[in-house]
């Protein structure tokens, strides 16, 4: 693959737009004539991909019908093994013009490496099956599609009712089939719809808010450990007690680090969204499962958390909730007109030339953190009225308290929590915060003590680095950023560039070679690391 001067601008979607597709429904498909030979029958199909490679990993993404008419098939335990390893939904295997039969090889050992075999008979092309697989997609597309627009019809309707927030989550549970509710970060319901959980599944999802709402000393509850669920009419029986002694629920993320991911549409869990910075607060929105249901949490203004358990989860049912979500915050949200006159009141004190501790009462009980953040579009809601913003610069004054969390097409810093007299100091960590930020492609940067780095003069860094990665054009230099800060993945690099896998390979390649060192050093990872951090 040809080298470009300008890396492209990284793009995020790792999976399609439209919903996976059931092994099953592609085999209930009579024209295809597909029978399955071995391996699991319930796989979820993202996309097709035909390959005659004799090792298709490097070009799998994972969640391929991979097809194959097995031209170089020399070792059937490796070509499964590696095609199972890049996460291939199933394997489609060509009868004729190679082969008369699939191999007994081949089907022992997608057995044993629990890959899904479709037999593919002759009359049957391999673009047939493609075709009948978009196909598929594009139906259930549709159909999600529908089921969104007539939930967010219905979601409308319910918020201009006497009774908003009650109509709202009524809409909402009968839309997704289980149980909704409104919540207080301590756990308590404020308001509900839908069938009563069990105590295992109220456990969890007590558990869950203090995901998104981390904000009280309560202790996290945790789900029973053998919750008897029966999800068949759509309600739970009732279980035993959950464990007296407060613990992490099974399955479910702790709130710090944040390793949030949304794992695309089809109805698949997102673990968690938007995650917490270093600084503390909580995700927007966090999943699991218990006593087998599904849950789901929402944070709101206010606070509140609009939680969710429902015995099954299908496509639509997140952004159905998400529209609920945004109703209920405006719902539930407080009013600040009268917070907002105080801090004007305060800044008309300061302009008159008071010192900032004389308006402190006025601003609030602090502390303070300040947030600098550059990009393109919208600028970010911040919570605050204390903004100065440009079209492509923001920088304001928050609470410590409140939560400042990622903004589409926005690179934040945020500074440690000061008082009114370490204002000064707070602007400098929040811009130093949004440098490292862009330096390291995070969409939002806190601040932290100094380390290694403080001690150098940057004068010296500075010269040094030029110095050191002088052999490096622009696009390495880039590259080079990118796959250090990946941990040297190939794959996650090749996907935040926007290029091939391989042409990741070319370039980190050629910057060893032109800085004539080891990168699987980590002392030369390292430093180059503080030197690319310069620039």
């Amino acid at each position: 693959m040809p080298d470009s001067t300008t890396p492209p601008t990284p793009t995020a979607p790792t999976a399609p737009p439209t919903p996976p597709i059931a092994l099953t429904a592609l085999l209930a498909r009579a024209d295809l004539g597909l029978r399955q030979l071995a391996g699991p029958p319930d796989a979820s199909i993202r996309w097709v991909h035909t390959s005659e490679m004799a090792d298709p990993f490097p070009y799998l993404l994972g969640g391929e019908l991979l097809m194959t008419a097995g031209v170089q098939l020399p070792d059937p335990e490796v070509y499964v093994s590696r095609a199972a390893a890049a996460g291939a939904a199933a394997l489609g295997f060509g009868v004729a013009p190679v082969y008369d039969a699939v191999p007994p090889a081949l089907v022992e050992a997608c057995a044993r490496h629990g890959l899904p075999l479709l037999e593919v008979p002759p009359q049957t092309t391999f673009s047939g099956v493609a075709r009948a697989v978009w196909l598929l997609m594009a139906r259930a597309r549709e159909d999600e599609l529908r089921r969104v627009s007539e939930g967010q019809r219905a979601l409308a309707t319910a918020a201009a009712r006497l009774d908003p927030v009650g109509a709202v989550l009524r809409v909402l549970a009968g839309r997704v089939g289980g149980w909704a509710a409104l919540m207080t970060p301590a756990g308590s319901v404020l308001d509900s719809a839908g069938p009563e959980p069990s105590d295992a599944v109220g456990a969890g999802v007590r558990g869950l808010v203090r995901v998104v709402a981390p904000s009280t000393d309560l202790p996290r509850p945790a789900p029973s450990r053998k919750p008897p669920a029966d999800p068949a009419d759509g309600r739970w029986t009732r279980g035993p007690a959950p464990d007296p002694a407060p613990r992490t629920p099974e399955g479910l993320h702790s709130p710090a680090p944040p390793a949030f991911e949304e794992r695309g549409s089809g109805g698949e869990a997102a673990e968690c969204r938007s995650g917490k910075g270093r600084g503390g607060g909580s995700a927007l929105t966090a999943s699991d499962t218990a006593a087998g249901a599904h849950l789901t949490a929402y944070a709101l203004a206010g606070p509140r958390v609009l939680a969710l358990a429902t015995p099954h989860r299908t496509p639509g049912d997140h952004t159905i909730a998400g529209v609920a979500a945004v109703l209920l915050t405006l719902l539930t949200a407080e009013r600040q007109g009268a917070d907002e006159a105080a801090r004007s009141a305060a800044l008309v004190r300061i302009l008159l030339g008071a010192a900032p501790e004389e308006a402190g009462a006025l601003l609030g009980a602090g502390p303070w953190c300040v947030v600098h953040a550059r990009g393109q579009g919208p600028a970010p809601d911040l919570g605050t009225p204390l903004v100065e913003a440009d079209d492509h610069r923001v920088r304001a004054l928050v609470p410590a308290d409140r939560e400042v969390t990622p903004h589409p097409g926005w690179t934040l810093g945020i500074s440690a929590p000061a008082g009114l007299d370490g204002l000064t100091v707070a602007d400098t960590q929040a811009a130093r915060a949004l440098e490292r930020a862009e330096a390291t492609r995070v969409t939002l940067a806190r601040h932290r003590p100094a380390g290694f780095g403080a001690l150098v003069d940057p004068e010296e860094a500075a010269a040094y680095a030029r110095e050191l990665l002088a052999p490096l054009t622009e696009t390495l230099r880039a590259t080079l950023r990118t796959w250090l800060s990946l941990h040297g993945s190939w794959d996650r690099s090749a996907v935040a560039l926007g290029v091939h896998r391989n042409t990741v390979r070319q370039r980190i390649g050629r910057c060893a070679a032109l800085l004539g060192t080891d990168l699987d050093d980590m002392d030369v990872r390292t430093e180059l690391w503080l030197a690319l951090k310069q620039g």
